[in-house]
């Protein structure tokens, strides 16, 4: 029983650190790939003028 305490007192607040900083960082992850995407399109359509 301790063990199990002790885990999740060592691994659970990383793991709830991690986790809201996934949730919270998911948006500015989409607008980046979407940037990025954009950016490919745009270099391709300059590439063929």
């Amino acid at each position: 029983m301790e063990a199990i305490l002790t885990a999740t007192a060592n691994y659970g607040f990383p793991m709830v650190v991690a986790a809201y900083l996934l949730i919270r960082l998911e948006h500015k992850m989409d607008s980046l790939s979407a940037s990025i995407n954009e950016l490919v399109f745009t270099l391709k359509t300059y590439e063929r003028k």
